[in-house]
């Protein structure tokens, strides 16, 4: 049977030939579980629903420290609760398991108590966020009722307390550590501040904003210059006019004044009139110039006979040449002359300022370019310090915000909707779920049984298990014909006995 293709008629008559076998094993199974279940130590399950409650104020307004996942929170919690350190005191508290305090190690009953103790997630709806967790049930499963429920009101308070000194703990240390940071940030903020301050201080009017005030002061300069340079121009111009006409009126003076006959009747005189004349020379043209070199002569020869003939004192210019008369329009020429010697000196002088402060802005346009790197990169540091500053202050700011919140009771926070209760039937062992598991056991069994001996049965049942085993057509069954005095029940149809005689056709 087992080499070839089994039919549902096949299994059909299978469960006919072993149906006795399966409906006993399937009898025996289901109060053979239950009579288990009676025997076996009943547990009780205290379960408490504890609610992981929201702020009061939103996160909009004030950000939480509580930057976890709660659902991870809640493991790291649920870690430390059951840990040897926390539930060995609960143990030796409540006298849990006294009866093999002596004998088992307390490793051993940590383990008990940890596997007695569960805690589950309440699944959020499907319409709220997948990071929210609404709470948590306590569940602890031990022998006596009273016991869990006990157990289980302690492991919940260990659970809300963690969570208040966990919040507390984390927002001192997030309190603590934002303050190291500002205090940093500002000492690195006065720093970048001291080092602008100092940089400005020495590049004063070179400054990236002053570029073009200075551009437009050198633009001005310019054009001061150039209104000095035509002025000093003018004003040379003007005395050189001047001192034309001061040469043509001496000329005009003197040869009216020879041709009148009023010749100078003194040395004196004539040396007064030839020192006017080589002033006027040496206003025009140099030393080297050959009328001024005649009259340099000229007055030597004439001190020198004024020297000869007057007493060893020689006569004072100042006193010669107060002796001299000269007309009105002489004087006015020669003040003239004075007055644009005086201007052409305090153009000479402007001009030179200008210039020199032309050069200042002209170096301090030069110098813009480098002094804008510096400045940038001065700037650019003491932004990323004053921002650092700013954003670590808004931090500090909202942990304060928050630690108040906590501290007011308004944070996030747990809180026991359901406490522990006090079961009063046992959790397990489920009677009625293990007789039905005996009962589904026991048929599991028959029919696995009643297979087996099915396939290791090699007797031929069937014309079909004849033309397999043989691989001849059958024409004909003869059937068993046994006497009446035997008391072997009849066989089911279709079955060939062995000792049958089967007729056994040829292959076409």
């Amino acid at each position: 049977m087992t080499e070839r293709e089994l039919t549902a008629a096949d299994y059909m008559a299978m469960l006919r030939r072993r149906w006795v076998l399966i409906v006993v094993l399937a009898a025996i199974g289901g109060p053979l579980a239950y009579g288990i279940a009676r025997i076996l130590p009943a547990k009780y399950k205290s379960q408490t629903l504890v609610l992981v409650q929201p702020p009061a104020v939103s996160d909009i307004y004030v950000r939480p420290l509580e930057t976890i996942d709660p659902s991870e929170r809640l493991a790291s919690m649920k870690q430390q609760i059951l840990s040897r350190t926390r539930l060995e005191p609960i143990i030796r508290q409540y006298g849990l398991y006294s009866a093999d305090v002596n004998r088992v190690s307390m490793d051993t009953l940590v383990e008990r108590l940890q596997d007695a103790v569960d805690v589950t997630p309440v699944q959020p709806m499907a319409e709220v966020r997948a990071n929210n967790l609404p709470g948590f049930y306590v569940n602890v499963t031990l022998n006596d009722p009273r016991m869990a429920q006990q157990i289980c009101t302690a492991i919940t308070s260990m659970f809300i307390e963690e969570s208040i000194r966990g919040s507390q703990q984390r927002s001192e240390m997030t309190t603590d550590f934002l303050g190291q940071q500002l205090d940093e940030a500002k000492k690195n903020l006065d720093d970048q501040d001291s080092k602008l301050a100092a940089f400005k201080s020495r590049y004063v009017q070179q400054l990236p904003d002053e570029e073009q005030t200075n551009l437009n002061l050198l633009t001005g300069l310019t054009s001061q210059l150039d209104a000095a340079t035509q002025a000093l121009a003018r004003a040379q111009q003007d005395k050189s006019f001047a001192e034309s006409l001061l040469t043509q009126q001496i000329g005009a003076w003197q040869e009216s004044q020879s041709a009148t006959g009023a010749s100078p009747d003194t040395l004196e005189q004539q040396l007064a009139i030839l020192q006017t004349q080589l002033t006027n020379l040496q206003a025009r043209y140099t030393d080297d110039y050959p009328d001024v070199i005649k009259t340099k002569h000229d007055i030597a020869l004439l001190q020198k006979r004024i020297a000869d003939q007057g007493p060893d004192k020689p006569a004072d210019p100042n006193k010669v040449r107060a002796g001299v008369v000269e007309p009105a329009q002489i004087t006015q020429l020669r003040a003239q002359v004075h007055s644009f010697d005086e201007m052409i000196a305090e153009k000479s002088k402007e001009q030179e300022r200008i210039k020199e402060e032309i050069k200042l802005y002209e170096a301090r346009v030069q110098s813009s370019p480098v002094v804008e790197e510096q400045y940038k990169e001065l700037t650019r540091g003491y932004q990323t310090a004053l921002d650092s500053y700013n954003e670590l202050l808004k931090k500090q700011t909202d942990a304060k915000m928050a630690v108040k919140l906590q501290q007011d009771s308004a944070g996030e926070q747990f809180s026991v909707l359901d406490p522990a209760d006090l079961p009063t039937k046992p959790s397990f062992p489920n009677r009625p779920l293990f007789a039905a598991g005996g009962l589904g056991g026991g048929l599991a069994l028959g029919l696995g049984l009643a297979f087996l001996m099915e396939m290791r049965d090699s007797s031929l049942k069937s014309e079909r298990d004849v033309e397999f085993a043989l691989r001849l057509p059958v024409l004909a069954v003869v059937p068993s014909i046994q006497p009446t005095s035997s008391k072997r029940p009849p066989r089911p149809s279709g079955q060939i006995p062995r000792d049958s005689n089967l007729g056994l056709g040829a292959r076409a």
